[in-house]
């Protein structure tokens, strides 16, 4: 007999409490799937199952056969559903997550091409600035800036930024540059609440050491764009990812503040449910954002 067909016909007596429910299931006989435990049995030469005429449960060696069992039912399932997908183009809701700015400025513009790609996939984009519990909120994926913290969600890198503080000239020749780190004690430092390393910055010296900049601050936003505008209205110094302020800097509403410290690097991130198993929506859009950002030069913003 096959094997799998033994080991799914165990599987579900172990599930269903009993070989009626178990039949039911996979649509054969009681008979047969008694049939084909009993022969799983017998090529194994151990008793899996104890049987009386009120309940059946697994043996001890049958338990630790079932969680072996299961695994491997799961695995085959999902080579089927892998090759089935493959041969069929992606299709469905796409529910997104991604931060407004990031979301208004990069991702929006290139959404109409991948839907022209795509026409049998519907994109739900949502903004927001914070993290969001993918799985118990509904997103298939999310776009994500920086360090990732540590989950079982997988990630996928994009592209890059870089990372600087910036000022207006106005505040600059109010309040003066500072010439290095410690300097910035004195000034206005302005930051981005969702941060969750809380009012702190994290800076390399021009030595290499890595230091780190504790202050309330004069303002703390959960918005990049209103941090950048607060910076270009002369109300202190932010430090953003290049891909917000990169326009406003070419029009010289806002400067390098500290030009000699080493370029910080973020990675920009597509992550999505852990799983052996990519949803054919997600993987074509992941794939997608890839080849889009590297062909509009945006491997490093």
């Amino acid at each position: 007999m096959d094997r799998l067909t033994e080991m799914e016909a165990f599987a579900n007596v172990v599930d269903q409490g009993g070989f009626t429910d178990a039949a039911k299931k996979m649509g054969i006989s009681k008979s047969a799937v008694s049939k084909h435990v009993s022969s799983l049995e017998a090529r194994l030469g151990a008793r899996l199952l104890n049987r009386t005429t009120r309940r059946v449960s697994p043996t001890e060696i049958g338990l630790a056969y079932y969680d072996r069992a299961r695994r491997v039912l799961n695995d085959a399932g999902e080579a089927d559903a892998l090759v089935t997908s493959m041969q069929t183009a992606p299709s469905g809701l796409l529910r997104i997550s991604v931060a407004t700015d990031f979301g208004v400025n990069h991702l929006s513009p290139v959404l109409s091409e991948f839907l022209r790609d795509f026409p049998d996939i519907t994109v739900n984009m949502v903004l927001n600035n914070r993290f969001v519990e993918l799985i118990s909120e509904g997103f298939d994926m999310a776009l994500r800036i920086g360090e990732l913290e540590d989950s079982s969600l997988r990630a996928r890198k994009l592209t890059e930024t870089t990372k600087r503080m910036v000022a207006s000239p106005e505040y600059l020749e109010k309040y003066g540059r500072p010439q290095k780190i410690d300097d910035l004690n004195e000034h206005k430092l302005l930051h981005y609440s969702n941060q969750s390393s809380g009012n702190v910055w994290k800076l390399t010296a021009p030595s290499g050491e890595k230091r780190q900049v504790r202050s309330s601050g004069w303002l703390s936003v959960n918005d990049g764009q209103s941090l950048l505008n607060a910076a270009i209205s002369g109300l202190g110094i932010a430090y953003l990812p290049s891909y917000l302020y990169a326009e406003a800097k070419a029009e010289g509403l806002v400067e390098d503040v500290m030009p000699q410290l080493p370029v910080e690097t973020l990675g920009i991130y597509a992550v999505y449910p852990p799983g052996r198993f990519t949803q054919p929506k997600v993987r074509a859009f992941i794939d997608f954002l890839v080849h889009a950002f590297a062909e509009k030069g945006m491997e490093t913003w």
